[in-house]
């Protein structure tokens, strides 16, 4: 049986990778960059502090990747060796080349160069699968990372890195076309984009011309990026909307007018069903009826810096839902009937949907938003209460909200009540996940159980 010690670390856990999950870090639309920095450094001295395994653990979870970072960064300044260097492997291993340079970067401008930490470059740098492509499109990080880790590269890296023009040629193609992109125009369209980028300014290349040749070399986010300015110039990025992941999908939904959504409708929510089919897989239609509360209220803007992103959470969610769900139903905040038309307005009338959502008794309620329930205040909570204590005690309705917001004055994401497990969501992959995380949540499984979970899930990295 849990121990009070035990309750208290059980839901101080929780706390933390609901921030971890949620947080960058950024302003959001009811809290500064400065509070929301304050407070996820509070939260990650706290619990390396009191809970050392457990924090080096959490990377195995679905956190962001500024908070793995950040983990990474602290677990190598501790003295002692505390964390499985197979899961920071790992977990460097997903994260983004650039996102892993910058922290690269951190390690060597607070000056920790333990062996631990050389060790770890050197294995992230011998595992990248062109090293010479990253020297280009990362030249000064790759620079910086080779002298920290006290690395000496082989053949002619050495020399493109630290000395680029001491060699008439080079023998590697990516290195070679970057010393011949310098005078000869046609040499950079094998570049990198934001290499090439550079080089076009410096010729004065027309960028309709440039954006027509480049178009090959674009990654797959480049495609999305540039959609519509590229569309502006009469280019075709042959962006494939339908393998992104449903979150940066929903937030290009959104980011398009009214009238655009109209007009490529068809293209729109066949991207989206097709991305939400294949993150539900197997799961696909297994999870009975469902009923979705969604927030689409002014708040939902978020800010300048995360323009969007708690609608385009619940627009991701929406869809995969529906792909999970045997029947499916969903509420807007506005009474919205056109998912695809989503945008931030009005209140935030959380209790009135909820009511609404609960009168069919699905198997499955999912709520998707900040928690902010203001028309009238507190109309959420008390439904809550009312429904698990005296309509539903058994709980044959399961409830479960996901907050995409991370609110800095709780330092935690903002609950609607505290009879509804609240869990923190970035991307709507990781939803699945997240209703098997919140019955910890609800307190129906103890600290035993969390610790077996997370050992578990470090164990299959």
């Amino acid at each position: 049986m849990d121990t009070y010690a035990d309750l208290i670390e059980c839901e101080d856990v929780l706390l933390f990778a609901n921030a971890a999950i949620t947080s960058t870090g950024q302003r959001e639309f009811h809290s500064a960059a400065g509070e929301q920095r304050l407070s996820l450094a509070f939260l990650h001295s706290y619990i390396q502090g009191n809970y050392p395994d457990l924090y080096a653990a959490t990377l195995a979870l679905d956190i962001n990747d500024h908070n793995a970072a950040m983990i990474i960064a602290n677990l190598l300044r501790q003295r002692g060796g505390v964390g499985d260097g197979r899961l920071i492997a790992w977990r460097l291993g997903r994260m983004s080349p650039p996102r892993v340079y910058r922290l690269f970067q951190g390690l060597r401008r607070d000056g920790v160069n333990n062996r631990r930490t050389r060790a770890l470059i050197r294995d992230w740098l011998a595992a990248r699968p062109d090293l010479a492509f990253d020297a280009v499109k990362y030249r000064s990080a790759v620079k910086s990372a080779v002298r920290h880790a006290h690395l000496r590269p082989a053949g002619e890296l050495a020399d493109f890195l630290f000395a680029p023009f001491s060699r008439p040629r080079y023998d590697t193609p990516i290195l070679e076309t970057w010393r011949r992109a310098h005078y000869d125009k046609k040499a950079l369209y094998e570049l990198p984009y934001t290499v090439a980028e550079g080089f076009a300014a410096r010729h004065g290349i027309d960028r309709t011309i440039f954006m027509e040749r480049i178009a090959p070399q674009l990654t797959r986010l480049e495609r999305l990026r540039l959609t519509e300015s590229a569309s502006e110039r009469g280019v075709d990025t042959e962006a494939d909307l339908a393998a992104l992941p449903l979150v940066r999908l929903a937030s290009y939904v959104l980011s398009l007018a009214g009238d655009v959504r109209t007009r490529r409708r068809d293209e729109l929510e066949g991207a989206l069903r097709a991305a939400a089919r294949r993150v539900a897989g197997a799961r696909a239609g297994t999870w009975g009826s469902v009923a979705a509360v969604l927030d689409d209220s002014f708040s939902s803007f978020g800010s300048p810096v995360k323009r969007r992103r708690p609608l385009a959470v619940a627009l991701a969610c929406h869809y995969l839902l529906e792909a999970l769900a045997g029947s499916y139903r969903d509420l807007w905040l506005t009474g919205r009937s056109d998912p695809l038309q989503a945008r931030p307005s009005g209140p935030t009338p959380l209790g009135r949907r909820v009511i609404d959502a609960l009168e069919g008794r699905p198997d499955l309620l999912v709520i998707v938003s900040d928690g902010w329930d203001n028309a009238p205040p507190g109309l959420a909570a008390e439904v809550l209460r009312v429904w698990r204590r005296k309509l539903d005690p058994g709980g044959e309705v399961g409830i479960v909200h996901l907050n995409p917001v991370f609110d800095a004055g709780q330092l935690e994401v903002r609950r609607l009540s505290t009879v509804v497990p609240t869990a923190g969501i970035r991307d709507a992959e990781d939803l699945p996940a997240l209703v098997e995380l919140a019955r910890f949540a609800e307190g129906r499984s103890g600290l035993g159980e969390l610790r077996a979970y997370l050992e578990e899930r470090a164990a299959r990295r």
